[in-house]
């Protein structure tokens, strides 16, 4: 009898988060359409050549629809609202300045083709972020990375499940339901038809998650050994100052005019502090895995790949190169540092995830 080929096993999920955060970092880190586009074409074709078929990898297209709607109501709040950017003048609408009780408004007025291109960048920016988010949720594996929780965070385990798995099971269950429909003979489109979607799917995503969690809670997930009080406070302390620390230090890195010490050292603190509490937290909650989710060279490929795209974006701004933040009105460019660095986040497209 011929030998079975190896199957290619999944990447673990939290490698997924990785790569995928660290895009969205570097996406937080410029305005130009040219780089924000160039990440949200690495997500699209790494989840097209990596996503399995699970319900959760439909969660890709639903924030890519999410995204564009933010990028139309952005922009024409910005022409509606924030028409005061001088310019090339497009249009100019009726204006109306609001009492002195609402900061003195002005709505309307000149629309700009400037005021129209800071808009559209910052859309743009905040829709790349979702995107991203997206990728991760379409990549990753809920359950599996709840495998993966430390075990001093076991008692928020029951709430992380039902977060975590709401939005792609509500993906699947749109499917579902509109599948349902149409046997009926009943319309899934138009303002009615979204109305006799809502509440099924709403009530299915819930009602699924919830079960998961009083599956995992019969199962006994997150009960906890007796352990002394001192050790329960000392693990408390550590892990959330570590986290406001890593909190902190993350706002550091992504606002570019904050003080030195709170990025990097902040963040490598917190980080300490946290992993300390976690590991203290871990001894009181003993656990076997079953078929536990190595984490090998592909994921650790993975997770840099993304790591180096924040890095190049992070070092590109704290050298002052050019293009980061174009100016409205002017033709982007594309800046030679930070695309490379965005172009390494498409490894995950050449790897296969090890063999079992």
């Amino acid at each position: 009898m011929a030998p079975v080929p190896p199957v290619s096993r999944r990447l673990h999920p939290g490698a997924w988060w990785l790569w995928a955060l660290g895009l969205a970092t570097a996406a937080t880190r410029t305005t130009n359409p040219l780089l924000l586009l160039l990440v949200g074409a690495v997500t699209g074709t790494v989840v097209a050549v990596r996503r399995t078929e699970d319900p959760w990898a439909r969660a890709y297209g639903m924030f890519l629809r999410i995204g564009l709607v933010v990028v139309v109501i952005r922009v024409v709040f910005g022409a509606v609202f924030a028409a005061q950017v001088p310019g090339t003048t497009l249009v100019t609408l009726p204006s109306v300045t609001l009492p002195s009780w609402l900061a003195g408004i002005r709505v309307g007025g000149p629309v700009t083709a400037e005021g129209l291109a800071v808009a559209g960048y910052d859309a743009l920016r905040l829709a790349t972020v979702l995107v991203c988010v997206g990728a991760a949720n379409a990549l990753a594996a809920p359950s599996r990375l709840l495998k993966s929780v430390p075990g001093a965070l076991y008692e928020v385990g029951v709430a992380v499940v039902v977060a975590m798995t709401f939005a792609p099971q509500a993906v699947a269950h749109v499917r579902w339901v509109r599948n349902a429909q149409r046997l009926r003979g009943r319309s899934a489109r138009g303002i009615r038809g979204l109305g006799r979607l809502a509440m099924p799917v709403l009530e299915g995503a819930l009602d699924r998650s919830v079960q998961l969690a009083a599956a995992m809670d019969a199962r006994g997930y997150g009960r906890t050994a007796a352990v002394p009080r001192a050790r329960r406070r000392a693990t408390a302390a550590l892990v959330l100052g570590g986290l406001l620390a890593v909190c902190a230090g993350l706002y550091g890195l992504l606002d570019g005019q904050a003080p030195a010490v709170l990025g990097t050292p902040m963040l490598v603190l917190g980080s300490v502090c946290a992993a300390a509490g976690l590991w203290l937290g871990g001894r009181r909650s003993p656990r076997t895995r079953y078929r536990p989710d190595p984490w090998a060279l592909p994921e650790w490929a993975t997770g840099a790949s993304g790591v180096l795209a924040a890095a190049a974006m992070t070092v590109a701004g704290l050298a002052g190169a050019d293009g980061l933040r174009p100016p409205p009105g002017t033709a982007p460019g594309l800046p030679p540092l930070p695309a490379a660095g965005v172009l390494l986040a498409l490894a995950p497209v050449l790897l296969r995830g090890g063999r079992t």
